[in-house]
């Protein structure tokens, strides 16, 4: 393990318009753990983020972006984009993450994959789902999630077509009660999906609001790395998830 600031070094891949993921990093770090950065490109940000943008996102090169975050020997690489891996299927998500780790040396988690290995951590098999993405994304994320052992029994839109800008302007009030329209008595936790959301914010308040686990992509993520990196304690403020040990 490669020592920075007394534990470990998470290096975050992250698309070029994102606003919003590396300030959640920025709540979520544990103790001692650095974050370092990389923007990765594929789609048009002048572009709606439809399926077709995100699938391209997906499908990027990422010899360049590896190859400078590489240089500060990160011990767990997180691919920040779930929508990317939503678009193409759990196989294409979980062949992306066995390359980064081949290529790099280092642990990989992915956003869609990380949203996986929470809810089979909490043992839920239905849940709530909730996003700013268009429908047709919203269709493949069930897809992804029933392919992966989840049934969703209620999911909530935005109702417009938000553009790469749109999605990280929501505000936390918004996503809370884009979460809140997620809610469902079958359900038995709620996932708050993107990396550019700021869902973080809203955990704790929605918890409280729903009475179930809220799982949102950055702290998924982050939960996942943490077990990777062997760091175990819990992260008191930012869900049920978080506030559970890993060791």
């Amino acid at each position: 393990m490669t020592q920075s600031r007394g534990r470990a070094r998470f290096g975050i891949l992250v698309p070029f318009t994102n606003t919003n993921l590396e300030p959640d990093m920025a709540l979520l770090a544990p103790d001692g753990v650095s974050m370092h950065f990389a923007r990765m490109g594929g789609y048009d940000q002048d572009e709606i983020p439809d399926a077709n943008q995100m699938h391209g996102l997906g499908a990027a090169d990422l010899d360049e972006p590896l190859r400078l975050l590489q240089g500060v020997r990160p011990d767990v690489i997180l691919y920040g984009c779930t929508s990317a891996m939503l678009t193409h299927g759990p196989v294409f998500d979980r062949g992306l993450a066995e390359r980064i780790k081949a290529d790099s040396g280092a642990e990989t988690v992915t956003a869609a994959g990380a949203l996986v290995h929470a809810l089979q951590t909490l043992g839920v098999t239905r849940i709530g789902f909730a996003s700013p993405y268009v429908p047709a994304i919203n269709d493949m994320a069930v897809a992804f999630l029933a392919a992966s052992g989840f049934d969703t029994v209620a999911r909530s839109e935005v109702g417009d077509e938000l553009d790469n800008y749109g999605q990280g302007a929501l505000d936390p009030q918004a996503v809370l009660e884009l979460g809140l329209a997620a809610d469902h008595p079958e359900a038995e936790a709620i996932v708050l999906s993107c990396t550019d959301m700021r869902s973080v914010e809203s955990i704790a308040r929605l918890e409280q609001a729903v009475g179930k686990p809220v799982i949102t992509s950055n702290q998924a993520m982050v939960f996942q790395a943490m077990q990777l990196a062997g760091i175990g304690e819990a992260l008191p403020g930012y869900g049920q998830l978080l506030e559970r040990e890993r060791l």
